[in-house]
């Protein structure tokens, strides 16, 4: 039976997603056998799964820091928001229902049970299982009904690091006030804490270091500096694909849709040293020198059709188009690009129909039916080997469907334009595969790195070990582990 640790945050965003990565890699390294775990994570990034379901991306990256392939007990609950009020909900991998927020409250107790089973299932497959809590267990309006951070903890019996966001600011006080406003036994729990994404001299923190160990009376593991890699690790937030831009080399343009989905599928792009990935966020204009414009993956495709007319990124494509540009949709982004996308029963929303960019002679009729599967490909154009998956609701048909995108296994797979400039495919993760991306790129006149993705993802969590391992106490946590 395994042993088991919980890595919690002060709040959103501080880094736990990436810790628990690199502790995986590190523990792996020291012959141990590990499995990530999130009770509950909150993601349109999702990734499929060796039994055919699909779980947050940040578990599927900490699975391969871990060696593993990725499993829906990584993430046992997943919501997938498709407005500002409601979420998909995936248990064990598979749509159960969508649910306004209140609603989720109520169905959280029951749950648990789900939960605590994968976990369970975990630990006799591991001799160590790294758990991420969600969010903050600061969040005490929530705590009732809590199976993501210390009602999960307290239920498995699983000790807490707590990890502070230096970057941000305030982290003594995010760390000091944890403990005064949480359960007294909840913050029993709590053995540690890590300082994160520090830049500068280390030392002059020396003295808020001491004052939260006195404060809280927890051990702190150390102060871990800005891990400068991070960028080529797949993330969970979209906006840091804005973050690396290469002026001067060849743009390729995506829109910042307002529920933008499986935008990893972005990231060996942005790695490429002639790639300059701009990110078009709203009130933003689609640039006139972009060489490719992509729509990505949505959880709403009739939402941010809406979303995108509004931003007048409508009228920008079809100038983009006309100069001679390309375009090209992905899953959500493909069904955007025909004529109409129809929703009868209202799976993703409101019952309705709505217009489509036109760019495509096809339409889309949302199903009940959600295709989750691994496939393996090869470009119809370029006829080089794509490896990738689909995770998609919806049925794409036309005359522009004579001209696929991608053949699997004889199946036609995807839409092209009659001039050849506008391409739309629900092969998600395709640009991870070296020989297509290489090859898809020269269509547009840009060389490609010869360094595989692949390869590249290993070396940073490789390096995201060692930065662990030199800055942070790794075997004063792992010892924490019961």
């Amino acid at each position: 039976m395994a042993r088991a640790l919980m890595i919690q945050g002060a709040g959103s965003d501080v880094g736990k997603s990436l810790i628990v990565a690199g502790l995986a890699r590190a523990a792996r390294r020291r012959g141990l056998r590990v499995l990530p775990f999130k009770p509950q994570n909150m993601s349109n990034n999702a990734a499929v799964t060796v039994d055919g379901g699909e779980i947050g991306r940040a578990q599927a990256l900490q699975a391969l820091a871990a060696g593993v392939e990725p499993h829906t007990d990584m993430n046992p609950v997943l919501l997938k928001p498709e407005s500002d009020v409601g979420a998909q909900i995936i248990v064990h991998g598979k749509r159960i229902a969508t649910a306004r927020a209140r609603e989720y409250a109520g169905m959280k107790p029951s749950l648990m049970g789900a939960v605590l089973e994968s976990f369970a299932r975990l630990k006799q497959r591991a001799d160590l299982v790294l758990v991420e809590g969600a969010g903050s267990p600061a969040e005490v309006n929530l705590r009732k009904a809590d199976i993501a951070n210390m009602g999960f903890a307290r239920r498995a019996d699983v000790p807490v690091v707590l990890v502070g966001d230096i970057d941000r600011g305030g982290v003594i006080a995010q760390l000091v006030g944890i403990k005064t406003v949480i359960d007294p036994d909840d913050a029993a729990m709590i053995q540690g804490f890590v300082i994160n994404k520090f830049r500068g001299d280390p030392t002059l923190f020396d003295d808020g270091y001491r004052l939260i160990e006195a404060r809280t009376a927890w051990r702190g593991f150390g102060v871990l500096p800005w891990f400068v890699r991070a960028g080529e690790l797949p993330a969970e937030d979209a906006l840091g694909l804005g973050e690396a831009r290469k002026p001067g080399q060849c743009k390729i343009a995506f829109l910042a849709l307002s529920r933008i989905a499986n935008f990893d599928d972005l990231d060996p792009l942005k790695l490429e040293p002639g790639v300059d990935l701009v990110m078009v966020r709203p009130g933003e204009a689609i640039p006139g020198d972009a060489k490719l414009v992509i729509l990505p993956g949505s959880k709403s495709t009739r939402g941010d059709l809406a979303f995108l007319r509004a931003q007048g990124w409508d009228i920008d494509l079809l100038a983009h188009h006309r100069r001679g540009g390309h375009v090209l949709g992905l899953c959500g982004g493909y069904q955007m690009l025909g004529h109409s996308v129809a929703d009868p029963d209202g799976i993703e929303g409101p019952a309705g129909e709505t217009r489509g960019l036109g760019l495509l002679d096809v339409t889309t009729t949302m199903t009940e039916q959600k295709t989750l599967t691994r496939v393996s490909a090869v470009h119809a154009a370029t006829s080089q080997p794509i490896s990738a998956y689909e995770i998609h609701i919806g049925r794409t048909d036309g005359p522009d469907r004579a001209r696929p995108f991608a053949s699997l296994d004889g199946t036609a797979e995807g839409a092209v334009s009659a001039n050849g400039r506008v391409h739309g495919s629900y092969l998600h993760g395709l640009f991870a595969s070296d020989e297509f991306r290489k090859a898809f790129l020269a269509q547009l006149d840009i060389a490609a790195a010869d360094q595989p993705y692949g390869a590249r993802v290993e070396t940073a969590l490789d390096a995201l070990a060692k930065h662990i391992e030199t800055h942070l106490d790794v075997d004063g946590l792992l010892a924490l582990a019961r």
